[in-house]
């Protein structure tokens, strides 16, 4: 009797026919950063896809990656296996409100993260990401600076730069599950390992970390040869690179608590299912692309 393929051999055979390439953010489950092309965070990912010669990117991760991917690949099909994967800090702001805000702020400089939808970028002068936010902010040859959406990550830049922004009020549910006595508790248990944690998290979290890094950072800091054992301060998911990566190293989560759901949505089954029916696809209508590109542009022509 003939065997059975299994989940994973007949995902990467659809992969071949369809001529695709597999993306996984760091926060996605282990099994499906273990059968991806390439593993990161969402504009390297995009930029990784968009240098390939694949016809499809199935992006598993959240909505606003997608449409990422989409932006930089428009002759791509970009798929994501669960089209209810999405951000909801990135939901917290609508070009609608971006627009009103601007009303408010004549003259402004729009910075905008990465998280957040083509719409809001289309709205903006300069995207950023946690790993560059500092150095796009410190180039800008004016004080008079609206971020969004992300407060936490908007005040770890005025800190770091001496620029006065204008925040908006959004912030990751994830990472503001992460607390400081999550970070004194776990350096009591664990007296000589460093800490690294997400600028995304609050700042009386980052003030009692050693580094605030963005994924790329963090795993780069994991890395280096002085560092044994490390306690990690973003959604907990990362671990599994980590430990693959760094055998022999011990990583702590900062708070167990730090679980995205929205990135857990994909599973092997819906990106199976994914290549076989070529949906759910995403799209942004090519004026909004433009726009959207031409921050995502101003922001690469900087770093």
């Amino acid at each position: 009797m003939k065997k059975e393929k299994s989940l994973e051999e007949r995902i990467l055979k659809l992969k071949e026919e369809r001529q695709a390439v597999i993306l996984a953010h760091n926060y996605q489950r282990g099994e499906v950063q273990d059968i991806a092309d390439f593993v990161g965070d969402s504009l390297e990912l995009s930029q990784r896809a968009a240098r390939t010669d694949a016809a499809v990117i199935v992006f598993c991760g959240v909505h606003f990656m997608a449409e990422t991917a989409h932006i930089l690949s428009p002759d791509k099909t970009v798929l994501l296996p669960d089209s209810g994967a999405g951000c909801p800090m990135a939901n917290m702001i609508t070009a609608d409100q971006l627009r009103r805000e601007k009303a408010k702020l004549p003259g402004a400089t729009v910075v905008t993260y990465v998280n957040s939808t083509a719409e809001v970028k289309a709205e903006s002068d300069y995207c950023c990401t946690s790993a560059n936010g500092v150095k796009v902010v410190a180039s800008l040859a004016t004080d008079n600076i609206l971020f969004v959406p992300d407060q936490y990550l908007g005040d770890y830049i005025m800190k770091k730069t001496g620029k006065r922004m204008s925040l908006w009020p959004g912030y990751c549910p994830t990472h503001v599950r992460i607390t400081p006595e999550d970070i004194t508790a776990r350096r009591q248990e664990h007296p000589r390992a460093r800490v690294v944690v997400h600028p995304e998290c609050r700042p009386e979290v980052i003030a009692l970390a050693d580094e605030a890094l963005s994924t790329s950072g963090i795993i780069r800091y994991a890395a280096r040869p002085d560092v044994k054992e490390l306690i990690v301060g973003t959604e907990v998911e990362i671990l599994h690179r980590l430990k693959k990566e760094n055998p022999g190293k011990t990583f702590i989560p900062a708070s167990r608590k730090a679980i995205c759901i929205d990135m857990k949505k994909i599973t092997l089954e819906k990106l199976l299912h994914s290549l076989e029916t070529m949906t759910p696809e995403v799209t942004v209508p090519e004026m909004t692309r433009m726009r959207a590109r031409a921050a995502v542009d101003r922001m690469l022509a900087i770093v």
